[in-house]
């Protein structure tokens, strides 16, 4: 099926950066006069994408610090510092005014909560004995941040495990809030879907705020019609799979931050490493990057081909011909070379890097996993992976993958894994395993006998509210996946004789090559299919029961049909961006755009890095 040509245009999200930086500056100005600016190190990529050092350096700050563990007093007579409402943050600022006090220095200092202060933050600095005068405090509402035209990013990667580990909702009012300048700058949506805890808790907190400012909102065009709002637990197998295309894998291997990535010397074939902004600026990436790695290098020799072809024309030019070429078309041929060499050495890297780990082997274990064939021979495969001690991460994640698409591991197979990593990688990631069975990324079966008694104990005392009720909590504590059953009922692995040409896809599963379509945009595609939850029903038991869909008061001139088909994604939790992928060619297909929000991008390697209770 060729992709529909009608979509929608995207909203322009620059406007976002330009009020955080606006923002940023009247708070610096705030301050009047000379200033040294103190960043906590994970602000230092997003504060980049906003305001570079020359406009920083404008509004009076003189030197800039990264806020780290050891003490750096600055030279200025006012110190300001920008920094995440964090306790061990807040700790540290409180360590630089005292050790100033002790010397009897007296200076002016202000702390800029980003995106927001918790007041935990006030106690731990009253507790510290500078809460006062010389200390005053400011909100830098810096929510969102464009990654490119369809990817905003809330640059929150704690809030993965701070709300599904730790149960802390904090974050919730952040997200909410978020949405709330979204609504008011594009809105207003005319409908919303969600499936999960953490997105009804985040919908209906985002509503009050709507109707609190209700007032204030003058009618205008939407240019987003419809909002749908996912937990990053309703799919746990998607990110636990090894991505395949083009900027998961670049993600995968060298860690996009920020919207950029660093390509070292395997790459650039010198001894610099380069900083490479990847976004749909980048010509040659804009057309590699939703592309199953497999076709990547066939494009890229052809994009050389048909550079080196606009080069030849200089053959034989005149003198005016030439001064237009050099004028015109040279320093962007220069700049296309430039990023196609990086992408071919990128490619060449990964290709390395995969073949040496047997990725071809690893990737039909994962298939096997996801289609629930070959069970023993691909837990042989984890333990040969443990055993040669490959790597801690990536032998967990084989680990839960193989939980989440079993429903657990059978307690002897459990047992005996858990062991065998202990043994390899060391006692103290027993901690880890605790937060993995709590999150339920990696469980032990329970024998059914058990839960059907409980069950049925709890059917004869309680009213099927309060079951709901006492099923949430208890699914808090020993989540259990339901792979199989959403599988099958979904057809998430496709059935066909022929074999999967993913040149031409004809559906999502191409981000895993044919083998599994992500759940999380299965959900969606069949949501927004029906308008509804209607005949989802079966699905939604197996999630839960948390799904919800609401139509919202609009105008006339909220409701037009261009807006209707930009639908902004929300997931909590983290996405990846082989979801992005799949719903980016599913927009193709079905000629919808989306707009990806996210607290953070994330991939199996993260989420696993946040759950460790030891440093790797």
């Amino acid at each position: 099926m060729a992709g529909r040509r009608d979509a929608p245009e995207l909203p322009d999200f620059d406007i976002l950066k330009r009020l955080a930086r606006d923002q940023l500056v009247y708070l610096l100005e705030q301050l009047p006069g000379k200033k040294d600016l103190f960043i906590e190190s994970d602000l230092m990529s997003p504060l980049d994408r906003i305001a570079n050092v020359s406009i920083l350096k404008q509004h009076d700050v003189e030197k800039l610090y990264k806020l780290e563990n050891k003490l750096v007093q600055g030279v200025s007579d006012q110190l300001c510092f920008l920094v995440r409402p964090r306790i061990s943050s807040v700790k540290h600022v409180a360590e630089i005014v005292n050790a100033d006090k002790g010397d009897g220095r007296l200076r002016k200092y202000k702390i800029i909560f980003t995106p927001q202060k918790f007041y935990m933050c006030e106690t731990v600095l009253e507790e510290e004995g500078i809460f006062g005068a010389d200390v005053t405090f400011d909100e830098w509402s810096f929510y969102l941040l464009p990654l490119d035209d369809d990817i905003i990013s809330m640059e929150l990667p704690e809030f993965f495990r701070d709300y599904f580990l730790e149960g802390d909702h904090r974050w919730i009012c952040t997200v909410a809030k978020a949405l709330h300048v979204l609504h008011s700058l594009f809105g207003p949506f005319s409908k919303s879907y969600g499936i999960g805890r953490c997105a009804k808790m985040t919908y209906k907190l985002w509503k009050e705020i709507v109707e609190d400012a209700e007032s204030e909102m003058k009618p205008r065009q939407a240019e987003i019609g419809r909002v749908f709002f996912i937990d990053r637990d309703v799919d746990y197998v998607t990110p636990m799979c090894s991505q395949v295309v083009y900027e998961g894998l670049v993600d995968d291997v060298f860690r996009i931050k920020c919207g950029s990535v660093d390509f070292g010397s395997e790459v650039t074939s010198s001894d610099k490493s380069v900083k490479v902004l990847l976004n749909s600026q980048d010509k040659v990436f804009r057309e590699i990057r939703n592309e199953h790695f497999s076709n990547v290098f066939g494009f890229l020799s052809q994009k050389a081909r048909r550079l080196q072809k606009q080069y030849d024309k200089r053959q034989g030019m005149d003198i005016k011909q030439m001064k237009d070429f050099v004028s015109q078309e040279l320093k962007s041929l220069k700049q296309e070379h430039r990023l196609l060499s990086l992408h071919i050495g990128a490619c060449e890297s990964i290709m390395k890097k995969k073949t040496k780990q047997d990725f071809q082997e690893l990737l039909k274990s994962e298939h096997a996993l996801l289609d629930g064939f070959e069970i023993r021979e691909s837990t042989s495969c984890i333990e040969e992976h443990i055993n040669r001690q490959i790597s801690p991460f990536e032998s967990l994640r084989l680990m839960c993958l193989l939980s989440l698409t079993e429903s657990g591991l059978i307690s002897k197979d459990y047992r005996s894994l858990k062991t065998q990593y202990l043994q390899s990688y060391g006692y103290e990631h027993i901690l880890t395993f605790a937060n993995l069975k709590q999150i339920g990324l990696l469980t032990e079966q329970q024998s059914g006998e058990t839960l059907t008694a409980v069950e049925s104990t709890m059917g004869k005392l309680v009213t099927d509210k309060a079951v709901g009720k006492l099923t949430d909590a208890f699914s808090s504590l020993a989540r259990k996946s339901h792979f199989r059953a959403l599988s099958k009922r979904l057809n998430l692995i496709p059935r066909t004789e022929e074999e999967y040409d993913l040149k031409v896809p004809r559906d999502m599963a191409y981000v895993f090559s044919g083998a599994y379509i992500p759940l999380s945009c299965k959900i969606i595609e069949q949501v927004l299919e029906r308008d509804s939850w209607a005949g989802m029903e079966e699905v939604s038991r197996l999630l839960n029961n948390n799904e919800f869909v609401t139509i919202e008061r609009s105008s006339d001139t909220a409701s037009s049909s261009n807006a209707q088909r930009v639908i902004l994604v929300l997931f909590l939790g983290g996405c990846t961006f082989s979801e992005i992928a799949a719903l980016r060619f599913l927009g193709k297909e079905k000629g919808y755009k989306f707009v990806f929000v996210t607290t953070a991008i994330t991939n199996s390697f993260r989420m696993l890095e946040s759950l460790f209770e030891t440093h790797v």
